[in-house]
């Protein structure tokens, strides 16, 4: 189990605050929804958890813990096994489903083997193994979504951050992959899903609620 935990965390744009001071606690084994309208800080927050946003760009004060250990920048999150999969998916149009899942995992010196299986796997997990060979620009903005989430949980990652993920799913397929964060919860993933989707946020384990910046529980874990 993997524990995520932020004391006092803002997030600030010039002389505005996106994300007021916050503490929040995000135990391994739960799945938390962040949820609130656009512009709410939702995405700021996640980024600011992965310790994503660029300095020149945003002012970020407070701390973020992994299972206690502080982290720094982005690199620091990544080594610590925080993973993010932005709004936008990250996703390269050039490289194809499997390129998208493998490239990372052959980076970070998973043998080539364990590599693809772990693709083969994660693909069937999101039930996109028949587009294996699909380029990301080929696929629709839903099956993007699942390929980025499929890369996500080929990570491994001890904190998962997910921005949107599931916006432009069907609801099928917006259940089957609420399931497949749930699975890399009880694996023992501290777990966060940045929502606007009332019905997803409903499949949690706990809800904040950021409306202009200011955090409010609407169900406690």
């Amino acid at each position: 189990m993997s524990d995520l935990d932020c004391a006092d965390l803002s997030v600030g744009y010039g002389g505005t605050l996106a994300v007021r001071p916050l503490d929040l606690h995000v135990a391994g084994g739960h799945l938390l929804a962040v949820t609130g309208p656009s512009g709410a800080g939702k995405s700021s927050l996640l980024w600011a958890l992965a310790r994503a946003l660029r300095p020149a760009a945003a002012t970020v004060t407070g701390t973020v813990r992994v299972d206690g250990r502080e982290l720094g920048d982005r690199e620091d999150a990544a080594r610590a096994g925080v993973v993010l999969v932005p709004q936008r998916n990250g996703l390269s149009a050039t490289l194809s489903a499997e390129e998208s899942i493998l490239v990372p995992l052959l980076a970070l010196g998973v043998p080539a083997r364990e590599a693809t299986q772990r693709v083969d796997d994660q693909l069937a997990r999101v039930g996109l193994a028949e587009f294996r060979r699909h380029l990301v620009d080929q696929l629709s903005g839903g099956q993007q979504q699942r390929v980025a989430l499929a890369r996500a949980f080929a990570l491994q990652p001890r904190v998962l951050l997910a921005d949107e993920s599931t916006s432009d799913l069907d609801a099928g397929n917006r259940e089957l992959m609420i399931a497949a964060l749930r699975e890399e919860a009880a694996r023992g993933a501290a777990v966060v899903l940045a929502t606007h989707d009332p019905e997803a946020a409903a499949q949690t384990d706990a809800a904040l609620a950021l409306d202009e910046g200011v955090a409010t529980w609407v169900r406690r874990p």
